[in-house]
């Protein structure tokens, strides 16, 4: 009954024109992204992020999260159409969806990614709406020093489930770490790594390393891309799926469900990993696996529900507990922090309106994809043929003006400019950005709660393994280390074996 009251609040506040209106445009920013491919929801939210400072916060959050979960659902169109994922989770999608596009199925298949990704999202929104209140009470019997342990075992579990080198992962979150150092120390007053410039007394801005790493950077390896884009040329007649295509989907679209609403709230996960998790579990499960990559609907209706799934869930611990899961979300939490919330279990109880007015405008966001995308398919296929040469002046202009704005510094334009070479650097290397913003933001609360839970024990660091939330938490990051440094560890005894 407590559940029902507070949707029902949630929707009496997301159905207002203005938030409907900004559900809107995030939703249809959102696909324009998902379809172009470079420009990711990273890259996107981080350009947009200073011209939300006027806004009311809620509004906000909800044209950022339509941003979100609208390219989630935006790069299974061009992976369809084109044979090109526009994001990195429409990857498995590319394998039958074009597939049956080549059979003049393509309609069909544009319509089992949009029904499978409405349901999917629907499923995840509910399983926020219900799990959120239980894990914000929860959050409460927090202290310093389980929030300490948490934030270990977030930064913990987004190495172990990246991808690429481990190595690579940690040194880039402990980058993020020293980044998030900058500046005057709260409790002694010391300058921190500022060299010198006042403009960095208050530490590096949010902002500024978000467009400098993921749009400036973004942006620099889009135009080394030289990739020949082609259409495919068959008209979209029919777009309802069969009856038989029906019962041959449900099942997958259940099944990628459930399997991306588990994935989403693992840190660091993403929806890359539920989209392949999903794709590999409907081949096993099916009768005739040989089927797949040659068109089965499956291949499309399952991969498709878990990673829009997957973007819903991926909120949970962001905002219940404050902790993000992934960079995209760690660009939420920027924003909350920026539009002076603090994130937390705090949101709920304190503002309870922008909490269940965001959840409540995640239902209306996802019907929103559905009826803007299926008639708006030429449109965004027209759009893949505008040269890329065109569009980047445009969105290099549009992220200076952003990143001014916020302080109107000159300088900030100039660190973002030095955080794009940066950011194109760490591409090159094959270095994931992703793991530096996670320690960026997570780093000065790390650092707060650490010393806090000494203040309280006077010094004794037996605190945060005598209490029992904390030393759990512990417990599983340190299985979670163990878990990745084993298999790495005997391949390098096999090596030596090898050698000798």
């Amino acid at each position: 009954m407590e559940l029902l009251d507070h949707l029902a609040l949630g929707f009496a506040t997301a159905l207002t024109l203005n938030n409907l209106f900004y559900a809107f445009v995030g939703c249809l920013l959102g696909t324009l992204i998902g379809v172009l491919p470079g420009l990711g929801p990273l890259a996107t939210i981080s350009m947009l992020l200073p011209f939300t400072f006027g806004l009311d916060p809620l509004a906000a959050l909800i044209m950022l999260a339509g941003i979100y979960y609208g390219a989630a659902y935006g790069g299974s169109t061009t992976a369809i159409l084109v044979n090109l994922p526009g994001e990195t989770s429409s990857v498995v999608t590319v394998l039958d969806g074009y597939q049956m596009a080549r059979q003049g199925r393509a309609g069909v298949a544009l319509a089992t990614a949009a029904l499978g990704s409405f349901f999917a999202g629907c499923v995840g929104t509910l399983i926020l709406a219900a799990f959120a209140t239980p894990l914000t009470k929860m959050a409460f019997e927090f202290g310093p020093a389980e929030y300490f342990a948490l934030m270990a075992m977030g930064l913990v579990g987004a190495v172990s489930l990246a991808s690429g080198s481990l190595i690579k992962s940690i040194g880039m979150i402990v980058l993020g770490l020293l980044l998030g150092l900058v500046g005057t120390d709260v409790a002694s007053g010391a300058m921190r790594y500022t060299f010198g410039l006042p403009q960095l007394w208050d530490g590096i801005d949010f902002i500024v390393i978000a467009v400098g790493v993921f749009a400036f950077g973004e942006v620099i390896t889009s135009i080394e891309q030289t990739e020949v884009r082609e259409t495919l040329k068959i008209k979209i007649s029919r777009l309802w799926p069969s009856l038989e295509d029906f019962k041959q989907m449900f099942p997958a679209v259940l099944r990628g469900s459930a399997l991306g609403s588990i994935v989403g709230v693992l840190p660091g996960a993403g929806l890359s990993l539920a989209s392949f998790f999903a794709y590999s579990l409907e081949k096993k499960v099916s009768r005739t696996p040989e089927r797949f990559g040659k068109g089965a609907i499956e291949g499309v209706a399952g991969p498709e529900a878990a990673n829009n799934a997957a973007a819903q869930t991926a909120f949970i611990p962001t905002l219940t507990l404050g902790i993000p899961g992934s960079a995209t979300m760690a660009l939420m939490l920027g924003a909350m922090i920026v539009h002076n919330i603090q994130p937390g279990p705090q949101v709920m109880t304190n503002n309870p309106t922008l909490f269940w007015g965001l959840i409540a405008s995640m239902w209306i966001g996802n019907l929103m994809l559905v009826i803007l995308n299926l008639p708006l398919v030429g449109i965004w296929v027209k759009l893949l043929s505008v040269p890329f040469r065109v569009l980047f002046p445009a969105i290099i202009l549009f992220c200076c003006i952003g990143v001014y704005s916020v302080q109107n510094s000159v300088f900030d334009i100039y660190l973002a400019a030095a955080f794009g070479l940066f950011g194109y650097m760490l591409r090159k290397f094959d270095c994931q950005p992703a793991p530096l913003m996670l320690g960026f933001v997570l780093g000065p609360m790390i650092e707060e709660n650490f010393r806090r839970a000494l203040v309280l024990s006077k010094g004794d660091f037996s605190i945060f393994v005598t209490r029992p939330i904390s030393a759990v938490l512990l417990a599983i990051a340190l299985v979670l280390v163990i878990s990745v440094a084993l298999p790495a560890i005997r391949s390098k005894r096999e090596e030596a074996f090898e050698e000798d």
